[in-house]
C-alpha cells in the first residue's frame, strides 16, 4: 500500500529556500513541491493537490500576500505559512488577520517550522 504524505508547496524567489526546504520537509514527513513565483504556482497541477502553502511574503511579481488573497477569491481554502527575512512588526498581524496560519522571520528553527505545520494541518 503507498503511503501518500501530504502535499506542502513553498513559493519562494530564493533559489536556496526552494533548494533546502523540501529536504526538511520530507524529513519532516510531508512531499513537497518548490516554485519560484506565484505564478508558476498558479499554473501549476500542485495546486489542487496543495494541503499547504509556504509563501514568501517578498516576491517579483505577484507578492505572498497578494497570491494567498487571490487563492481566497477562487475559493481555494489552503492552510498558508508566510517567511520573510523583512524585518517588520506589522507584517506578522496583517498577515494572520488576512487569514495565515503563522509568518517565520528567517532564518527561522525547524521546530518553528514543524509547529506551524501542525497547526496548518490540524483538521477542522
Amino acid at each position: 500500500m503507498k503511503v501518500t504524505h501530504p502535499l506542502v508547496s513553498i513559493v519562494d524567489d530564493d533559489e536556496s529556500v526552494r533548494e533546502s526546504l523540501p529536504d526538511l520537509l520530507k524529513e519532516l514527513g510531508f512531499s513537497a513541491d518548490a516554485f519560484s513565483s506565484a505564478e508558476e504556482f498558479l499554473a501549476s497541477d500542485s495546486l489542487g493537490r496543495t494541503r499547504c502553502l509556504i509563501l514568501d511574503v517578498a516576491m517579483p511579481g505577484m507578492t505572498g500576500p497578494e497570491l494567498h488573497i487571490e487563492l481566497m477569491r477562487r475559493g481555494e481554502k489552503i492552510p498558508t505559512i508566510f517567511i520573510t527575512a523583512l524585518k517588520d512588526d506589522a507584517v506578522r498581524p496583517r498577515l494572520i488577520e488576512q487569514g495565515a496560519v503563522e509568518c517565520l522571520f528567517k532564518p527561522f528553527t525547524d521546530d518553528a517550522l514543524q509547529e506551524a505545520l501542525n497547526s496548518a494541518l490540524q483538521p477542522d
